[in-house]
């Protein structure tokens, strides 16, 4: 019995499965986006991942152990040189796998597996979708940093509004002294007009 053996033989034997899988590798490293079954696209994506991590360490030993799976010159260069350089920040998850339905003739379903870093379009939508973060804290701290300005100056202003204050009530006060001034003494002499004529009229 084969129960918890998670392992996809594809119907086939090792040997096939073997150069199948070294064979979709090549071609999926030098066109960088290949037509298949969800099936072998699962398989693929185990058996190339590792070597691409392998590849960003370029050396003698790494470039053998890369082409004991594929046994193939041109995919090994492309590896090395190309795409090694486009995923270098990439931490895993080279490839992508997209349905694309079932296949006419036995209903197979069917994906495209492609490599992340060479499909422009959905890069160039995924670029402005980044959001930025909001720093609590921060704003805290220059609002708190900002607040004794802000008092020092609305202390400024009161005492200017009130010096303004004081200055205008001592302007109005003179002003009315000036005029109740001007009153007395205008009553003053018309007191001494009248006293004058009456005493003009007795005589």
């Amino acid at each position: 019995m084969r129960h918890g053996k998670k392992f996809n033989h594809l119907g086939r034997t090792a040997s096939h499965r073997k150069a199948m899988l070294s064979n979709m590798a090549s071609s999926l490293i030098q066109h960088k986006r290949i037509s298949t079954t969800v099936a072998k696209a699962k398989a693929l994506r185990k058996y190339v991942e590792p070597l691409i991590t392998k590849a960003k360490t370029d050396t003698t030993h790494s470039r053998r152990v890369v082409f004991s799976y594929l046994q193939d010159k041109e995919s090994i260069t492309t590896l090395f040189g190309e795409i090694a350089e486009k995923v270098a920040n990439r931490p895993g998850g080279y490839t992508r796998i997209i349905k694309t339905g079932n296949r006419l003739g036995d209903n197979a379903d069917m994906c495209i597996i492609e490599l992340v870093d060479y499909n422009e379009l959905l890069l160039t939508e995924a670029a402005p979708a980044k959001k930025s973060t909001r720093r609590r804290r921060g704003g805290k701290k220059k609002s708190a940093e900002a607040t004794p300005e802000a008092v020092v100056e609305d202390a400024v202003v009161e005492e200017t509004v009130e010096a303004v204050a004081e200055e205008a009530t001592d302007e109005v006060a003179e002003d009315v002294v000036e005029e109740t001034t001007e009153e007395s003494t205008e009553e003053a002499e018309a007191d001494a007009t009248s006293e004058e004529e009456e005493k003009k009229d007795e005589e």
